[in-house]
């Protein structure tokens, strides 16, 4: 299934993409596209999907889940983005947590933050936990988790490498977070480390990688993330992303108000942000 989230921010309705492109309404199903409803499928064993209704026009898509508690971000995953960024791959994956406010839909506004120079982007795999995950074996792990999304890791390097501390601050501001346009259900992903993934800005392809050159992937982040914490539905993990951001060019490339971007994932659809002032 393609779960999505439709309508005006706050006010979301649970939804679906069926076999044809067209949105059907699942609030008559499940209260929302979060915890309860991605835990257990059973809701969705014999849905008639033809017989949900239609949803008309084109809404506005929200963020492919609700009520996130934790969004856990993976760093430098990928060897060649790392190299780009003067880093070493590091021996470990590098754990740093986007705040929950920063989540908006896969085609919400991205905003320049006030007293940014740096602002960047970052095409990545998301993972949305279905069970909880507490102390899991790399075996066990992809059995926890409910589907995929697309998201980008908007990102101001500023704030984030040079005013001290952790990475949090540059990753958490306001619409830092695009995430959706559906939570993928792990049935229609065969391999999550054999997805093909691209970003555009103002139509120049930025970005043009694959999961293939993860460098620890799905089963092992989400294994190695639930020695140290407890994975609960609908928590998302951002598990990095290939080279060809802003930061890794000679100049420094980076967002300014007018600018689009455009990004995918195979399978998992795409988004599409206009970078506005904050």
């Amino acid at each position: 299934m393609k779960l999505l989230r439709y309508g005006p921010p706050g006010t979301e309705k649970p939804g679906l993409l069926d076999a044809d492109g067209a949105i059907r309404d699942l609030s008559g199903v499940i209260a929302d596209v979060a915890g309860d409803a991605i835990a257990d499928f059973g809701w969705a064993n014999g849905l008639d999907i033809a017989a949900l209704p239609v949803v008309s026009g084109t809404p506005r898509l929200g963020a492919c889940v609700a009520g996130t508690g934790k969004f856990i971000c993976i760093g430098l995953n990928y060897a060649d983005h790392a190299a780009e960024s003067g880093m070493a791959v590091p021996p470990e994956p590098v754990i740093f947590m986007k705040a929950t406010s920063a989540i908006v839909g896969p085609n919400d506004d991205v905003a320049i933050p006030r007293g940014s120079v740096a602002t960047d982007w970052e095409v990545e795999l998301g993972v949305v936990i279905g069970k909880t995950a507490k102390y899991v074996s790399e075996a066990e792990a992809l059995g926890h988790v409910a589907g995929y999304c697309v998201i980008n890791d908007v990102s101001e390097r500023d704030f984030q490498i040079r005013r001290a501390g952790q990475w949090t601050k540059g990753k958490s501001c306001d619409t830092f977070g695009p995430t959706g346009p559906w939570l993928v259900t792990t049935d229609e992903v065969t391999d999550p480390q054999n997805l093909k993934m691209w970003l555009t800005v103002n139509g120049e392809k930025k970005q043009d990688g694959a999961t293939t050159t993860m460098v620890y992937g799905v089963a092992h982040v989400v294994s190695y993330l639930s020695q140290f914490m407890s994975l609960h539905p609908g928590d998302i993990i951002s598990t990095g992303t290939p080279p060809g951001v802003g930061m890794g060019f000679k100049p420094p490339q980076y967002l300014k108000a007018g600018d689009v971007i455009e990004l995918g994932i195979e399978g998992l659809g795409t988004q599409r942000q206009t970078v506005v002032a904050d």
